[in-house]
């Protein structure tokens, strides 16, 4: 899958698109099912499994990336006609890449469990190569971005010890192999868990998620896991994480707009607050399936109904709950960005468009001709304001992960549901 409106494949956002989708499916498959979403939702992640075991054709070898983002940024053309040359960019053990192998070993054992009952033989080839690739992303430990600097561009990570963690805290979920469940709660987990240090949950920070994650096993009581200090330490850091979200927590976010949108980034701004939104749907499923009647903030404490006002807020806000009154989700509602940053939205199906000539299409003043139903894109400014322009792609560009974290938030929100215990 392309990342968002061009025509590049980039590894780290795509695996990171697979795990979430595949933690989505695992939660609220039963949500996606009641409403006919299921098989289309394991049939795009299976898109992308597909593509992930294909570019893993040896141990130690990931391919992580297809195109020449300078080349692809000089065209404008339909996907289904384009034939500028498609370089590979590949992770080995002379150019290791920890990040974004060990994010495809988090998507690849997730994926192994959405898969494990209806496609067994997938499901164990997933898991193999999650293994693998979690073996390389350890053994041979640097940064992605700093041994091929030109990724650092479009996805630089800001450290592997998150993805690391997130890949072992997956293992342990898929294979029940204690080692993986002791990688992430011990030194490492010392190392590189920020515990008490909340942190935002994106394509680039895993921390949050893999704190969400890790107190299912203490708030279900999983197995031979009481006494476990590092998840102790997980599950109140997911508490901190939930306490800096809830508006009337005494250590809120103030990194908000007047409307009750969390706001970060200027670039992409609804990645944030529908990451933390799906965070906190699942946190207040576990608490009311494991009978968890509040959490504490300070000396205030919380329920999980005021988790899930929370998540529900901003899925509301991002659906035109808002004081522009429309929707970010293109063709949902009555208004919705018209003119969004995408090749295959912005050029007529029967149109014939070299590497330039598409421009035009770029540049035209007529509303997409296709709508990208389902793109999520970047959204507001901190004013609330939001310019729906073809050449505005910090808030017109929709992303592969945004829809994955959004079809999370909203299963999450179908039903009240009890969380499933194990994922097995």
């Amino acid at each position: 899958m392309y990342d968002a409106g061009d025509h590049m494949k980039f590894g780290f956002p795509m695996a990171f698109t697979a795990t979430v989708l595949s933690w989505a499916i695992l939660e609220y498959g039963d949500q996606m099912a009641a409403v006919n979403q299921l098989e289309p939702a394991q049939q795009s992640l299976k898109w992308i499994t597909d593509f992930l075991i294909n570019a893993h054709p040896k141990d130690n070898v990931l391919y992580i990336q297809v195109g020449d983002p300078d080349l692809d940024h000089k065209c404008w053309e339909r996907p289904e006609n384009m034939k500028e040359k498609r370089p590979l960019t590949q992770v080995n053990i002379t150019v290791p890449g920890t990040e974004v192998a060990a994010e495809t070993a988090a998507a690849m054992a997730s994926a192994s469990l959405v898969f494990k009952t209806s496609n067994s033989a997938y499901s164990s080839t997933l898991l193999k190569h999650a293994k693998q690739l979690f073996n390389f992303a350890d053994k041979y430990p640097a940064s992605y971005s700093e041994n091929i600097p030109e990724v650092a561009t479009y996805y630089n990570s800001t450290g592997y010890g998150d993805e690391l963690l997130w890949a072992a805290s997956w293992l342990y979920h898929a294979t029940g192999d204690r080692s993986y469940l002791d990688y992430a709660t011990g030194e490492n987990g010392k190392q590189f868990a920020s515990w008490g240090s909340p942190t935002w949950f994106s394509w680039d920070n895993k921390n949050a998620g893999t704190q969400v994650l890790l107190s299912r096993l203490s708030l279900f009581g999983a197995k031979g896991v009481s006494g476990n200090s590092g998840l102790r330490n997980y599950r109140s850091s997911a508490e901190g994480v939930m306490c800096g979200l809830l508006p009337k927590s005494p250590s809120a976010t103030s990194s908000r707009t007047d409307g009750g949108l969390v706001w970060i980034s200027e670039w992409n701004a609804l990645q944030h607050p529908v990451a933390s939104a799906f965070l906190a749907a699942l946190y207040s499923d576990y608490m009311l399936t494991s009978q968890t009647a509040k959490i504490t903030c300070g000396d205030h404490s919380f329920k999980p109904s005021d988790l899930r006002k929370l998540a529900k807020s901003q899925a509301d806000y991002v659906l035109g709950k808002n004081p522009l009154k429309m929707s970010f989700l293109v063709g949902y509602g009555d208004k919705y960005p018209q003119y969004v940053h995408h090749r295959g939205a912005s050029i007529p199906a029967d149109a014939t468009t070299g590497c330039t000539d598409g421009f035009k299409w770029l540049d035209s003043t007529e509303p997409n001709p296709n709508v990208a139903v389902g793109g999520l894109v970047g959204g507001p400014f901190l004013n609330e304001t939001y310019i729906d322009s073809r050449n505005n792609s910090k808030q017109a560009e929709p992303t592969t992960y945004n829809s994955a974290l959004i079809v999370g938030l909203l299963s999450s929100l179908v039903t009240t549901s009890s969380a499933v215990k194990s994922f097995t």
